[in-house]
């Protein structure tokens, strides 16, 4: 029998809303016990954490790409992978492979393509997908816009209590654009895409969802617009929830200036005053999801002209620390934010995370709320490390990850 005690410990636990000093005890891979004055049986090893938090680990909700070691440096526990693979994930035997698997202890939640081949004209097999591990389905990168097939793939997900994971940008709108449509985008010659794009499709999905029922999701949200039509629909207790990466809630649309292909986004940085509305709406508890977004390009597709460079940025390593700035920053409850990275995404696609209650697999994170540093690509484990935050002093710092009781990464001893 293997027990690890990890003492002297900040206990942070969003599912029940525990916040005290105290102990966890960790038998074989399975958190045994938890709390203040927590007894600690002879021959066991004892880990001091010095104060610091002791939190679920991170359910990444929005993933392109399983770097299985920059996860586990990044806190990430489970990770939330996207049907939108160099070969489709449209079909149960393509679930099956990626479902559980992972290295370095992480373990992968695939979502089901929700069409065929990502075409959007047929259905693929949801039922089957569902039984052979696809946690939700949707067609990554693309929107499902056509409202027939987005009313029918709602209406067949319900009956497997599967929620449809959105792209929220109407597709004709959007065609051609490269950076958010306004001044900038003019300035800089640049082909823009509309904020309606996005907000037409959250309202005509919401008209779908009260129709059949069924659960849906949008992946990253970016506007004012978005929000307020969010909290109409919700207000109407519509079962629809969304998700905002960090760069939505710190960058806006001048991070593009010079050209700066690694702030090229989908959906692109937006203005201001919508990046402003997100962090609000953050505070209010309207947006249910913090994801990474973890989109990893090499350098041959990010050092191109801005119209033809690829979309997208590395997340996983940056993930806690820029959410944390929520809190340093902006005064948004911690405990909100951690329930945001873990306990949300769990509950809405129905996994067995985002705990630190007895009997739950021991998948956690030890941090230092305060410890201040600066984000350095050459620091990150992915393969590639296209982020638009390099330089950037954060506050907050992953010291250890454990998986099933093991410790996967440490990034100094607590």
């Amino acid at each position: 029998m293997s027990r690890t005690a990890y003492v002297n410990a900040r206990l942070m636990d969003p599912s029940c809303g525990r916040d005290e000093t105290g102990s966890l005890l960790v038998v074989d891979g399975y958190i045994d016990a938890i709390g203040a004055d927590l007894p600690i049986p002879p021959e066991t090893e004892i880990i001091d954490c010095k104060g610091q938090i002791l939190a679920p680990g991170l359910v990444d909700m929005h993933s392109f790409q399983p770097d299985f070691n920059a996860a586990a440096a990044g806190g990430i526990t489970r990770l939330v992978l996207i049907p939108d693979q160099s070969v489709p994930l449209d079909d149960a035997a393509k679930i099956a492979q990626v479902a559980h698997s992972g290295s370095n202890g992480v373990m992968v939640h695939p979502l089901g393509a929700a069409t065929k081949g990502l075409q959007g004209s047929s259905m693929a097999e949801l039922g089957l997908m569902s039984e052979a591990g696809a946690v939700g389905f949707g067609d990554g990168r693309r929107a499902i816009a056509d409202s027939q097939m987005m009313r029918r793939l709602l209406e067949y997900a319900r009956l497997f209590n599967r929620p449809i994971i959105q792209h929220a940008q109407d597709p004709s709108l959007a065609k051609n654009g490269v950076m958010t449509e306004g001044e900038t985008a003019t300035r800089l010659g640049l082909a823009g895409i509309p904020a309606v794009a996005e907000v037409m499709m959250i309202e005509r999905d919401a008209r779908l969802v009260e129709l059949t029922g069924g659960r849906l999701h949008h992946a990253q949200i970016s506007t004012a617009a978005s929000l307020d039509a969010i909290r109409r629909n919700k207000a109407r207790e519509l079962p629809m929830s969304c998700g905002v990466s960090p760069q939505h809630f710190i960058l806006n649309e001048t991070a593009v200036a010079d050209y700066r292909t690694f702030a090229k986004l989908s959906p692109p940085l937006r203005s201001e005053a919508d990046r402003a509305a997100i962090v609000e709406a953050i505070r209010e508890g309207l947006i249910d999801v913090i994801c990474s977004a973890h989109d990893p390009q090499d350098q041959e597709n990010k050092r191109l002209p801005f119209a033809e460079a690829a979309h997208g940025a590395v997340g996983y390593q940056t993930l806690l620390a820029l959410s944390l700035s929520l809190y340093h920053g902006y005064d948004v409850d911690l405990m909100q934010i951690l329930a945001m990275l873990s306990t949300n995404p769990a509950r809405i696609l129905g996994l067995d995370a985002g705990t630190l209650a007895p009997g739950a697999r021991a998948d956690f994170i030890l941090f230092d709320l305060n410890r201040p540093w600066r984000i350095n690509p050459e620091d990150f484990l992915s393969e590639t490390q296209n982020t638009p935050f390099e330089g950037q002093p954060v506050q907050g710092n992953l010291s250890r990850t454990v998986i099933a009781g093991e410790t996967v990464f440490m990034g100094g001893k607590p």
